[in-house]
């Protein structure tokens, strides 16, 4: 009786009870991510969604914020362990199972507003040098196609870059691009062209992760959509 009793146990609970704990890595890409210096604490649009998801999934996590090219690697290279805020590509299709869309992230391309040129398409910008970051989807989608990227190590760099006229152009997401703007006081001084590409940011998960336990993710993340928390999560940071 003791045999079949812990069999009717095992199938009430499920498959993920007993898996890992589940090191959820990410960037500091403000407004979706972005740590406190003083405390560590991480927070941001995507990162509070993942939280939340978390706690309604009772999945016991570790967060920990790294350089791009570190965090997604380890999502690429180690069991139970998820990066985000990911762009969903074809390229990295394969590569990951994918619990989202987490937020929307439209590409635009900014410029200083004392540039007297004006690029109105994605090519009009082959003659010019464009900054990128190490990894990041825009970059490697530009360098793909010919484009020319001069890659910083970090988003932010690129907006001294930019004012020093080491880049021509900087594309980036639209929302990180405004919030990297007014945090180092150029409102005004560098400004938005024209949206080159629409795109939504996930979690994405190392193939290695249970498709029961993606589908949950999905599944609760819905939820956090149709109850009205993902949208009080993103007035947040408005």
């Amino acid at each position: 009786m003791y045999r079949y009793w812990l069999a009717a146990v095992a199938l009430c609970f499920p498959l993920w009870v007993a898996g890992q704990t589940l090191t959820l890595a990410t960037e500091e890409a403000p407004p979706f991510n972005m740590m406190d210096p003083r405390t560590g604490a991480i927070s941001g649009i995507a990162t509070d969604k993942v939280i939340e998801l978390m706690r309604r999934a009772v999945e016991a996590y570790t967060l920990a914020a790294y350089p791009w090219s570190r965090a997604y690697l380890m999502a690429l290279q180690n069991k139970d362990t998820c990066v985000f805020s990911t762009t969903r590509t074809p390229e990295r299709e394969s590569h990951f199972k994918w619990v989202g869309p987490l937020v929307r992230n439209d590409w635009v391309v900014y410029a200083r507003a004392d540039d007297t040129r004006h690029p109105k398409t994605l090519t009009d910008l082959h003659p010019y040098v464009l900054g990128g970051y190490r990894d990041d989807a825009v970059g490697v989608f530009l360098k793909a196609r010919g484009f020319k990227v001069d890659f910083a190590s970090y988003d932010a760099q690129n907006v001294q870059k930019l004012m020093l006229k080491r880049i021509d152009f900087w594309p980036t997401g639209e929302l990180s691009g405004q919030y990297l703007i007014r945090q180092n006081g150029y409102r005004g001084q560098i400004v938005p062209l024209f949206t080159f590409h629409h795109t939504e940011l996930y979690l994405a998960c190392n193939p290695a992760i249970e498709v029961q336990r993606i589908e949950r993710l999905n599944r609760l993340l819905q939820e956090m959509n149709q109850d009205g928390t993902s949208a009080a999560i993103e007035r947040r940071y408005q």
